[in-house]
C-alpha cells in the first residue's frame, strides 16, 4: 500500500463530497459513488473517479468511507459493495446511526473481515469544506496508522473514544453532541418567531444578551440565516435533523432517559418539512412555529 491510501467514499452528499475534496487534495486516489450519480459527479472535475455502483467504488480500495442517510443506508449501500471488498480493508463509517444500527454493521464488517471504525463526524458544510471538521472515532489500535491520513485529511482534530467500534462510542458521543445543536436550533427559530409575533425587534434581543453568558454565536448565526433569508444552500438539512432528532430520543429511550427537548424539535423538523422545507437549512424549523407562512 502507498503512504496515500485509495479511498472509496460512498455518499457525496453535502458531507461526503466535501470530504472527497479534502481527501483528493491531500493526494489520495479517490473513487466516489452516489445513489443519485448527478450529486456525485462534479467531483469528476477534482480528480475523483466516479463510479456506477458501490462495489467498483470499494475495488482495490485501501479504505472505505461511507457518508450517508442513516445506518440502514450504510447497511445496504455495504452490502451491494460486498462483493468487491477485500478482507483487511478498513470501514470508516461516518454515518450518523442510531446506536442499534452500530452492532449491526460491526457484525457485517467481521463477516467480511473489514477493520471497522465508528467514525462519525461534528460539523457542518463550511468545516466540512474547509476540512475543519472533528472526528470521533473508536476502533482497534492496530489499522489506525492505516485511517489516520484520511482523518487528518477531513478534519482538524480526532477524538478517540474507545478501541472498539461495535461498542458505538464514537455515536453515542456524537448524539449527545448533536443534541445540544438540535435543541439549540429549535431555541432560535421560536425566539425569532416570538420576537416577531410580539412586535420585538430581534435585534433589541441580541444587543440585551450580547457578550453575557446567554449570547452564543451560533444563535446569532442561524438567527441571521433565518432573518436574511438565506437557508439555501444548506449547511445541514431539515430532514436530516429530524431523522437525527429521532435518532436520539431512541437512544435515551433505550436508556431511561426521556428527551422532551429532542422530541418537541424532531416534531417540529417534520412540519417544517411538511410545508416544504425539507431541503433547506435546518433553521428553517423557524417556520413550524406558523400554520402559515
Amino acid at each position: 500500500m502507498t503512504d496515500k491510501p485509495t479511498v472509496g467514499v460512498l455518499g457525496t452528499g453535502i458531507m461526503g463530497a466535501a470530504m472527497a475534496r479534502n481527501l483528493l487534495k491531500a493526494g489520495h486516489t479517490v473513487r466516489a459513488w452516489n445513489r443519485t450519480r448527478a450529486k456525485a459527479e462534479p467531483l469528476a472535475a477534482d480528480g475523483a473517479q466516479v463510479t456506477d455502483s458501490p462495489a467498483a467504488a470499494v475495488e482495490g480500495a485501501d479504505i472505505v468511507l461511507t457518508m450517508l442517510y442513516d445506518g440502514n443506508t450504510a447497511l445496504e449501500t455495504m452490502r451491494e459493495a460486498a462483493p468487491a471488498l477485500r478482507p483487511g480493508t478498513v470501514w470508516a463509517q461516518s454515518t450518523t446511526a442510531g446506536l442499534d444500527q452500530i452492532p449491526e454493521l460491526a457484525a457485517f464488517a467481521r463477516e467480511h473481515g473489514l477493520v471497522f471504525y465508528d467514525a462519525p463526524v461534528l460539523g457542518t458544510r463550511q468545516p466540512a469544506e474547509a476540512g475543519q471538521l472533528t472526528v470521533l472515532a473508536a476502533g482497534p489500535e492496530r489499522g489506525r496508522e492505516t485511517v489516520t491520513p484520511v482523518f487528518d485529511a477531513v478534519g482538524a482534530r480526532t477524538l478517540w473514544t474507545g478501541d472498539d467500534g461495535a461498542t458505538a462510542a464514537a455515536t453515542r458521543l456524537k448524539l449527545v453532541a448533536n443534541s445540544w445543536v438540535l435543541a439549540a436550533t429549535a431555541a432560535t427559530g421560536e425566539v425569532v418567531a416570538l420576537a416577531q409575533a410580539l412586535g420585538v425587534d430581534p435585534q433589541n434581543f441580541f444587543d440585551i444578551i450580547a457578550g453575557g453568558p446567554l449570547d452564543m454565536g451560533y444563535l446569532r448565526a442561524k438567527s441571521r440565516l433565518i432573518l436574511d433569508g438565506a437557508l439555501t444552500p444548506p449547511s445541514f438539512a431539515v430532514d436530516t435533523a429530524e431523522k437525527d432528532a429521532r435518532l436520539i430520543v431512541a437512544a435515551g429511550a433505550s436508556h431511561g432517559v426521556r428527551l422532551d427537548v429532542a422530541e418537541a424539535a424532531a416534531e417540529r423538523f417534520a412540519r417544517a418539512a411538511a410545508q416544504g422545507h425539507a431541503d433547506e437549512d435546518m433553521a428553517a424549523a423557524y417556520f413550524a412555529s406558523f400554520d402559515k407562512e
